[in-house]
């Protein structure tokens, strides 16, 4: 039995202990805002946090996330509604195209910007690894650097 905490919620899990987490989140716990893309890692289109870090829960066994902490694109806005600073950096921004690699890229991007408050156009693109079938990068970095606008405190944004 795999015991976790995902969106503020505590919840088990009674399967085979190396199901990947996201086949967990989306078939036993119906949250469905976090995608498959790849299988491999490698897209980012699963990306959820763990413990506040960004992680690909394709490649995730659920087993190693027993006592952790996970947050899907479903628990990232507050409770009341208000949308992250990165959410709303994407509204703004018109970021998604098709909109499908779009829940792990804000997932990503928030991690990221824990660690670069202000980035660089080149910290984004050593950085952000997740693809976009769509290119909308051009998009992605603005919005990224909207967040870092909206994220920074005493700063009019």
């Amino acid at each position: 039995m795999t015991n976790f905490t995902i969106n503020t919620k505590s919840v088990s899990f009674d399967g085979d202990e190396n199901t990947p987490l996201l086949w967990v989140i989306r078939d036993a716990l119906n949250m469905t805002g976090t995608k498959f893309g790849c299988g491999i890692g490698q897209c980012g289109a699963c990306t959820v946090h763990i413990d506040g870090r960004a992680r690909r829960s394709c490649i995730t066994p659920v087993s190693t996330v027993d006592g952790q902490t996970i947050t899907t694109i479903e628990g990232l806005a507050a409770p009341d509604g208000e949308l992250h600073p990165v959410q709303q950096a994407w509204l703004e921004h018109d970021v998604p195209q098709c909109g499908y690699c779009q829940a792990g890229q804000i997932m990503a991007t928030v991690d990221f910007l824990k660690r670069y408050p202000k980035p660089s156009d080149e910290d984004i693109d050593n950085n952000m690894t997740n693809i976009c079938r769509c290119g909308t990068y051009v998009r992605i970095r603005k919005a990224i650097h909207r967040a870092a606008e909206l994220n920074a405190p005493g700063e009019d944004s």
